[in-house]
């Protein structure tokens, strides 16, 4: 009985569904939608590995890095997407490539340099004011929220999370 009453409700929709196209005509872009539903992405992700590296990456970064102003987690997420270090290692492992990043900005102090040179960059363009750059030798402006100190910390405790 079940099988009449549903091979009775293909019948009944295919031939909705030829009114339908009778009615307002049929186009390469509904050939290839249909096609796409049906076969292209059969067995696959639309999203790109990449992409999806990106998205854990940044999941990871919300629940596990401390940072109120927002510039430090937007700095990391371009670096990763940009990094030497995860292209070579590929998007399989994404935590594993970002704590292999992470380790490298930590352990050079130039690097951890510069990282806080675009942090600071970010957070001025993100709320409109002049950055404070910290420069070596010199005392951190009290008004800084991203000092070589404070970020070489949230770094290290992110690592920490990670099993690094």
């Amino acid at each position: 009985m079940n099988d009449k009453r549903s091979e009775a409700e293909k019948q009944k929709n295919a031939e909705i569904e030829r009114e339908i196209l009778a009615q307002r005509g049929y186009s390469l872009a509904d050939a290839i939608g249909r096609m796409g539903g049906e076969r292209m992405l059969k067995g696959t992700s639309p999203v790109t590995r990449k992409r999806q590296a990106e998205l854990e990456i940044e999941r990871y970064l919300e629940q596990h890095l401390v940072d109120t102003e927002g510039a430090l987690e937007i700095v990391l997420l371009r670096r990763f997407r940009t990094s030497e270090t995860v292209l070579k290692q590929g998007y399989e492992k994404p935590v594993e490539a970002f704590a292999a990043l992470i380790s490298g900005l930590v352990e050079n102090t130039e690097r951890l340099h510069g990282l806080v040179d675009d942090v600071d960059a970010e957070w001025g363009r993100m709320y409109l004011e002049r950055p404070h750059f910290e420069r070596p030798g010199q005392p951190a402006d009290a008004e800084d929220p991203y000092t070589f100190d404070s970020v070489r910390v949230k770094l290290r405790r992110l690592l920490e999370t990670m099993g690094s």
